[in-house]
């Protein structure tokens, strides 16, 4: 092959080798988005508030809590979702759930979270989509987290999928680790792409999760229904106090430039 080929065929089959990828823009249509350009309160007509403190089947210690900027604040051009130690109803510690159900529910596309993650022994943020069926029924309608992140295991951040099939209660979840050193301080983009044949989940420009559609039935493949959005910081809990917790580090931030959805034009 001549020398000009090859490097045109490097250049081709780079982004395939090592999973480097940038969304072609042409390719998607804005269909949601909270750019956070604002002050105060989430936008009531994009967010809901998940509520309560009754472990939220993990045995986290947390309550979350709504309409309350000590807990969820937009400012400075980011949305700010806080764990505090204070005593509220049954608990220690307060936090924030926002969720999109009922606003922003999607069938396919690209979900896009820029954000910096808190830090500390204890802390648990997530990004992540549920099934959007009311009730929603776990793990049988589907979870996908684009982005978990424990205090005791800082800078690697964890992607999976659960269903009836596959869950980390039966074991099977199927599940991806990538190394983000500084995750902590400073912004990086969550990502998930998502058809009726296949899913991926990227930090950034680098693809470090997949998951393709068996064709086997609902058990294995929920992810054909809409799903929405939740951005959350648990405390403690089976995999967040696996390690113990680190009340001095408290109150700690997860703070969120912008969430964008695109879809297929």
């Amino acid at each position: 092959m001549p020398r000009i080929s090859r490097y045109y065929a490097l250049l081709f089959l780079l982004p395939i080798l090592t999973g480097i990828h940038k969304p072609q823009a042409q390719s998607w249509k804005l269909v949601w988005n909270d750019e956070f350009n604002y002050n105060g309160l989430p936008d009531s007509t994009k967010w809901n508030y998940d509520v309560g403190g009754d472990g939220w089947g993990n045995n986290e210690l947390e309550c979350y809590t709504s309409n309350r900027i000590e807990n969820a604040v937009v400012e400075n051009g980011n949305l700010v979702i806080q764990l505090v130690k204070e005593r509220w109803q049954n608990s220690n510690y307060t936090s924030a759930r926002l969720v999109t159900k009922g606003k922003g529910d999607w069938q396919y596309g690209r979900i896009e979270v820029r954000a910096r993650l808190p830090k500390g022994l204890g802390t648990w943020p997530a990004i992540w989509m549920l099934g959007s069926t009311t009730p929603m029924k776990w793990p049988d309608d589907g979870e996908i987290d684009i982005m978990e992140h424990v205090g005791f295991d800082p800078g690697f951040i964890h992607g999976s999928i659960h269903c009836k099939k596959y869950n980390h209660i039966i074991h099977t979840q199927k599940t991806a680790i990538l190394q983000v050193p500084d995750c902590m301080n400073d912004f990086h983009v969550y990502a998930l792409e998502w058809n009726a044949d296949s899913l991926s989940i990227w930090v950034d420009q680098k693809k470090y999760f997949s998951f393709t559609n068996e064709h086997t039935g609902y058990d294995a493949w929920p992810f054909n229904q809409r799903m929405h959005l939740l951005l959350n910081i648990a405390y403690g809990g089976n995999w967040g106090g696996a390690h113990g917790l680190d009340d001095s580090i408290l109150p700690q931030k997860m703070l969120v430039d912008y969430v964008r959805v695109y879809q297929w034009k």
